[in-house]
């Protein structure tokens, strides 16, 4: 039987310069999903781009992580990893 695989994902907004944070357990069709413009969130910031993910067996961890991610430490986090000067 397949290992089922949750990833968080961080994308960034080309047009805002804005970061999203999402968790999904088909990273292509949920990225697919935001490019179209299918995703409420992300279709009035198109054009995203994927830059961060992490892969996790277990939902809960993968939740957990999603969720600080989320929050102030978590999002001063990214912007240590992604400075925008950078991207």
């Amino acid at each position: 039987m397949p290992v089922q695989f949750y990833y968080v994902y961080i994308l960034l907004s080309i047009r805002d310069k804005k970061f999203y944070i999402g968790l999904t357990n088909d990273l292509k069709r949920r990225l697919s999903e935001h490019k179209q413009g299918k995703n409420v969130s992300t279709a009035k910031r198109l054009p995203v781009k994927l830059i961060f993910y992490e892969s996790f067996i277990s939902e809960k961890d993968a939740r957990r992580r999603e969720k600080y991610f989320k929050t102030t430490k978590g999002k001063k986090t990214i912007r240590l990893m992604f400075p925008l000067t950078l991207i």
